[in-house]
């Protein structure tokens, strides 16, 4: 009989792969070693000929710990012997700008991108699990970062080169993986950066959860992996309104673009906000503060003669009616 563990895991990745059924085309797991990923590689290499499509591995060795280039070997190694027989390493620097967990974030996203592309991959799956999604909720929820960081990781999202990024695991919880691999016979890497409690996430997970559990009850992570996706629903529906609003109440500005007060100022404060940050992050590249975004609303709300506003890469003033925002 089939464990149950392995069961669940694999019918996860067949749902993923769904849409690319009999497409042939490439789907790309990023495969750390660590149980997780190795899960996931392993049920993908069982479920790919049958859907029809090709399985790829990629390992990103970050150089970070001694013997990473074994680790990295290791899994690539692992992934063949489960039946991706594409199994590739890619070596990285990582060069510590903006804290190491995010330069090693980009770093790794980066070569999957660009082995993505040498493959003509049309899929990339990733290993995040529930526990995974509760954690980075809660991490966003400690920032006061708003419901944009509050909805989590997205489940299937389509970038700007219409390559997919699936996390086919994040329904299930993190024991859920560890259980397949034992199931299978499968050794994972254990990370040891994920006992390192300079990282905020690790304390997250060893130190804060267990009390919120331990307080509060059983149930924590779900609870705020469903608030994740409540979010997300939130926030698409936003998106569509933005859409609907945007062409009426944008227009272009000499060295920017301008948005109409009348227009601002009749919008709930939600609205209004997303607007505003929509508008500055698609013409200017950047992401605005909620007090920057506050700040800027007042130009259309609450007008007292107010001068203009210095942003990130841009520069808000209000001129015959409208907030014109402009290069710096």
């Amino acid at each position: 009989m089939l464990d149950p563990t392995i069961a669940s895991v694999r019918l996860a990745v067949r749902t993923a792969l769904r849409p690319f059924e009999g497409s042939g085309t490439t789907v790309l797991v990023a495969l750390s070693g660590g149980p997780d990923s190795l899960a996931l590689a392993a049920a993908l290499a069982f479920e790919a000929p049958k859907a029809g499509v090709e399985a790829v591995s990629i390992t990103v060795d970050h150089g970070l710990q001694e013997h990473s280039a074994r680790v990295a070997a290791r899994a690539a190694e692992q992934a063949r012997e489960a039946g991706i027989a594409d199994a590739r390493v890619a070596r990285v620097e990582v060069t510590g700008n903006g804290g190491p967990e995010a330069s090693a974030r980009d770093a790794r996203y980066r070569a999957i991108r660009e082995v993505a592309l040498e493959t003509g991959a049309g899929a990339v799956v990733l290993g995040h699990t529930l526990d995974d999604q509760a954690e980075t909720v809660l991490l966003g929820l400690a920032r006061g970062s708003g419901a944009g960081s509050l909805q989590g990781m997205s489940p299937h999202r389509i970038d700007e080169r219409g390559l997919a990024w699936i996390r086919p695991l994040l329904g299930l919880r993190r024991e859920a993986t560890h259980a397949f691999c034992a199931a299978s016979g499968l050794e994972p890497w254990s990370d040891p950066h994920n006992s390192d409690e300079r990282f905020a996430r690790v304390r997250v997970r060893n130190t804060v959860f267990p009390v919120l559990e331990s307080e509060l009850g059983p149930g924590i992570a779900e609870a705020l992996a469903r608030t994740a996706e409540q979010l997300r629903e939130d926030n698409e529906a936003f998106a569509e309104m933005i859409d609907e609003t945007i062409e009426d109440i944008v227009e272009h500005a000499e060295a920017g673009i301008a948005v109409s007060c009348a227009a601002l100022a009749a919008n709930p404060p939600a609205l209004r906000g997303r607007i505003i940050r929509y508008v500055v992050s698609s013409e200017f590249g950047v992401a605005l503060s909620r007090t920057q975004t506050l700040e800027v609303a007042r130009l259309a709300t609450h007008w007292k003669g107010q001068g203009p506003i210095d942003l990130p890469g841009c520069q808000a003033t209000r001129r015959a009616g409208r907030v014109v925002f402009s290069a710096r």
